[in-house]
C-alpha cells in the first residue's frame, strides 16, 4: 500500500456515512482526494444549526475532513463527540459548533473548511457541492410536493421527481477545477436521492464530468433504504442517477456479492431493508463495465468495508491507466 503526492487525483462525489468510508480507504493510497460534499441535509444537530443561525448544513462536511485526517487522534475523537445532555446543547455535534464558530471567525464556510483541514491535518481537500442555502424537494407519486430532507425520508410514498431549491444554484469552483483535472470521479455510496443525486442537480457539475478525461466509477449501496430506494437493484440506482445526470456519467459500477449473516438481515428487516440486488446484466446492458466483490465490512452494521472499498477502486483506475499507457490493437 503506497501513499503519494504522485497518486491518482480522484474526486468522490456524495455525502453521509458512505463517502467518509471511502475517504478512509482512499487516503492510504493516495492525497491528493478531493471530497464534494452535498449541503442540503436539514435533520439532527446540522438542520438545528442551519435553522436557527442560517449557515450551510457541517454534519457531511465535518465527517469528511475526520475520515481523511492523518491519523486517529483525540482532536478527531472531539470533533466527532455529541453532546448527551444539556439544556439547547443536548443532540449537538461538537465538530459542527466548531465548524460555525470557524466560519465566524473567518467569514465564510469555505475559509472554515481550511482551517479545520489544518488542524486534523486532513489528506486532500472537502468542498461542499454550492456555498448556496439550498432546500432538498420532491415531487411524490401521490402527487405531493414534499420540502426538506428529513421531511422526503418520512414521506410514506416513492419520489418521482427531485429538485433544489433554488433550482439553478451555482457551484464552488475549486470543485469543478478538481473535476476537470481528476484522474477518476467515484459516485457514491451513499443515500441515492438525499446524499447522491442533490450534487448532480448543483449547475455545472455534470458538464464538468463528461468534460473531464477522468475514468466515472459508480459505488451501489449494500442496502435498499427504507422511504428511498424500497426493492431497488443496483440497475435501479444507476438509471435514478443518469436519468438526474442527463449525462452518461458512469463508466463503472461497483457492486458487492458479500454475504451479510443472518444477524444483521434480522436487524434491516426491521428497517424494511433488503439487500441490493447486483443485476449485472441489466448494467451492462446500458454499456457499463462491472466490477463485483465482497465489499461488506465485519461490523453490527451491512456497511463497505474502507480498505476493500478503496482497494475495488483503485483496481479500476489502474486498469484504465494501464489501458491508456498500452492501448488494445
Amino acid at each position: 500500500m503506497l501513499r503519494s503526492n504522485d497518486g491518482p487525483k480522484i474526486v468522490v462525489v456524495g455525502g453521509g456515512t458512505g463517502l467518509s468510508v471511502l475517504l478512509k480507504g482512499l487516503k492510504q493510497y493516495t492525497d491528493q482526494l478531493t471530497a464534494i460534499v452535498t449541503v442540503s441535509d436539514d435533520g439532527g444537530s446540522s438542520g438545528r444549526l442551519r435553522a436557527e443561525l442560517g449557515v450551510l448544513p457541517p454534519g457531511d462536511i465535518r465527517s469528511c475532513l475526520v475520515a481523511l485526517a492523518e491519523t486517529e487522534t483525540l482532536m478527531d475523537k472531539v470533533f466527532q463527540h455529541r453532546f448527551k445532555q444539556g439544556e439547547g446543547i443536548t443532540g449537538h455535534n461538537l465538530g459542527n459548533l466548531l465548524m460555525v464558530a470557524m466560519t465566524e471567525i473567518t467569514g465564510d464556510f469555505v475559509s472554515a473548511i481550511k482551517e479545520v483541514s489544518k488542524v486534523l491535518a486532513v489528506r486532500g481537500q472537502v468542498i461542499p457541492a454550492t456555498l448556496e442555502s439550498v432546500n432538498l424537494g420532491a415531487e411524490m407519486s401521490d402527487g405531493a410536493v414534499i420540502i426538506g430532507e428529513t421531511a422526503i425520508r418520512e414521506y410514506q410514498h416513492n419520489i418521482t421527481r427531485l429538485f433544489l431549491l433554488p433550482e439553478k444554484c451555482l457551484p464552488v469552483q475549486a470543485g469543478i477545477d478538481a473535476i476537470l483535472a481528476a484522474d477518476a470521479i467515484i459516485i457514491g455510496p451513499g443515500s441515492l436521492y438525499t446524499s447522491i443525486i442533490p450534487n448532480l442537480l448543483v449547475e455545472g457539475v455534470t458538464e464538468a464530468m463528461m468534460q473531464s478525461q477522468a475514468v466515472k466509477i459508480y459505488v451501489s449501496n449494500i442496502m435498499t433504504e427504507q422511504g428511498e430506494t424500497d426493492n431497488f437493484t443496483a440497475s435501479d440506482h444507476v438509471k435514478a442517477i443518469l436519468q438526474y445526470a442527463r449525462q452518461p456519467i458512469i463508466d463503472y459500477a461497483i457492486l458487492n456479492t458479500g454475504i451479510i449473516d443472518e444477524l444483521r438481515l434480522n436487524r434491516y428487516r426491521q428497517e424494511q431493508a433488503v439487500p441490493v440486488d447486483a443485476s449485472c446484466q441489466q448494467i451492462m446492458a446500458m454499456g457499463i463495465k462491472v466490477a463485483v466483490e465482497d465489499l461488506v465490512a465485519e461490523d453490527d452494521l451491512a456497511w463497505h468495508d474502507n480498505q476493500k472499498l478503496a482497494q475495488a477502486v483503485m483496481n479500476i483506475i489502474m486498469q484504465k491507466k494501464s489501458e491508456q499507457l498500452d492501448p488494445p490493437k
